[in-house]
């Protein structure tokens, strides 16, 4: 029953707010404020109590009343107030309080007003903040839901590349795994999925190395427009202060021919501009594979290169300066090389003394179309790098040379040569005189490129496995060096064969 009647009191409003809300406010209003705000009579106060008493507890029943004192006359007065509510009900009593204060209070109705201004700012700060909070909510969700989008396209991409390069390098990596595991499904496997994932990195390396160089050109590009741009403005600048008269109007016709030339040209630089590369690599390497496979890219790109060399009268090195470079990776099976390496005629295994450069010189084969090779070393370190040397075989024997220190030295990387001083190196001083005669004498010899410079490789702990495409007819030299070393010999294992 108190139940229903609290929920009837709810339910209905008086003066913007809900009965039962006004009321608790007018009675919070009342005992903050008698005595100090406000100020009333005795029979008023007695009335007040009487509406309290019959909201709180209904119509006046002397059973429940509590038991009065004989000299209690405040609460005799407070009960026969309380008696002469008869039945009204407690909504009734509610609402005789507050009229009643409003009636002796003037300061009453304008709190309440005030009370619900505050609600009401307060209620649409609250609305304006969900609506805030929706719509950053919303934001983010969009946000997110965008960059899953983009981040599974990336991947759709990233997957559709891989695969395209993985059906390409497929058979001649295949080939290769069947000749480390002979009989082996599933270290082939391993090993082709190796090689093809560290393929995949070089080649998006290569593309962004590729992108940074468009770049770098785009700017060149567009610095040298805005230089001529002011050249040209210049020009004008100076014709016109020499000019007069008739000449000035020529000065004039002069200036619109320039800026028409000006303009046609800043046109033509601004298309260059515009096409340089804004997109990713991985949108690069998509449109890269859907022009043409990546076997054709790299045997279009030296026949381009040719013939711009051509062009421009560089004939002498047309046919040798364009070379792909080489891959290089490493497998952890040492053990097991060496002793396949030692098992066999023994050609394999050599031992570099301190101090000593060790050249293998591999002639290309007239039916094959990349080499491969592989090394691993004993305890300690050792420097390696492949050069090629630009000459038509005189014999198809692969050789191996020893020397003191390395016979192409003009070859060798300076950075090599000024940064492998540790415990076992020497004095790397050359006097320059030296130099410039070895030069001399090496200008009568064919031309050498570096496809790897010779850095020292820990290839104690792993075998180090890499292969390179035939850039034409030559020698591939095998620089195993040593020169560093003032004490110590090495004991190399390698193995070198080219693939059909």
């Amino acid at each position: 029953m108190d139940k229903s009647r609290a929920g009837s009191a709810t339910t209905l409003e008086k003066w913007g707010f809900p009965l039962l809300e006004l009321y608790r406010l007018a009675f919070t209003f009342y005992k903050q404020n008698s005595g100090k705000a406000i100020h009333l009579s005795y029979e008023d106060n007695l009335k007040l109590i009487a509406f309290k008493q019959q909201a709180a507890l209904g119509p006046f029943n002397t059973n429940r009343a509590p038991a009065l004192g004989v000299l209690d006359v405040i609460g005799r007065d407070r009960q026969q107030h309380w008696q002469l509510l008869g039945d009204i009900t407690r909504e009734q009593a509610m609402e005789g309080f507050i009229d009643l204060l409003d009636t002796m209070c003037s300061a009453f109705r304008p709190y309440i007003e005030a009370v619900r201004q505050n609600r009401d700012a307060n209620l649409k700060a609250d609305l304006r903040r969900m609506e805030l909070e929706k719509e950053a909510r919303e934001k983010r969700e969009r946000e997110q839901q965008e960059l899953l989008e983009e981040g599974y396209k990336e991947e759709l991409q990233r997957r559709q590349l891989q695969d395209a390069l993985n059906k390409q390098t497929y058979q001649q990596f295949k080939l290769y795994a069947e000749k480390q595991f002979p009989g082996n499904p599933e270290q082939q496997a391993v090993l082709i999925h190796q090689l093809q994932r560290e393929h995949y990195h070089q080649y998006m390396q290569q593309l962004h190395l590729q992108s940074q160089m468009q770049s770098n050109l785009s700017q060149e590009e567009q610095q040298t427009l805005e230089m001529d741009k002011d050249k040209d403005t210049l020009l004008h600048v100076e014709l016109q202060e020499h000019s007069g008269g008739d000449g000035a109007g020529g000065g004039n016709n002069n200036n619109n021919n320039n800026n028409n030339n000006i303009n046609s040209r800043s046109d033509g630089s601004s298309s260059t501009v515009n096409n340089s590369p804004g997109h990713s690599n991985l949108v690069q390497a998509m449109d890269t594979l859907q022009l043409s496979t990546l076997e054709s890219q790299q045997q279009e790109q030296p026949e381009q290169l040719q013939e711009q060399l051509e062009g421009e009268g560089n004939e002498e090195y047309s046919e040798y300066v364009m070379i792909r470079p080489a891959k290089i990776w490493t497998r952890p099976d040492i053990e097991q090389f060496k002793t396949e390496v030692s098992a066999g005629d023994g050609d394999g295994v050599i031992t570099i003394g301190h101090g000593d450069t060790v050249t293998v010189r591999v002639p290309t084969n007239m039916n094959g179309k990349c080499i491969f090779w592989e090394f691993a070393t004993d305890n300690y370190d050792i420097g390696f790098g492949i050069y090629f040397e630009w000459a038509k075989p005189v014999t198809s024997e692969v050789t191996v040379h020893v020397s003191d220190s390395d016979e192409d030295d003009e070859c060798l990387d300076e950075d090599y040569l000024s940064t492998t001083e540790d415990l076992e190196s020497g004095s790397m001083s050359q006097d320059r005189n030296t130099l410039a005669a070895q030069a001399a004498a090496m200008a009568a010899k064919p031309p050498i490129s570096i496809i790897v410079p010779i850095y020292r490789r820990e290839c104690y702990n792993e075998v180090y496995v890499g292969s390179h495409s035939y850039p034409g007819e030559g020698v591939y030299l095998l620089k195993f060096d040593n020169s560093y070393s003032i004490w110590r010999s090495k004991t190399l294992y390698y193995r070198v064969y080219y693939e059909r």
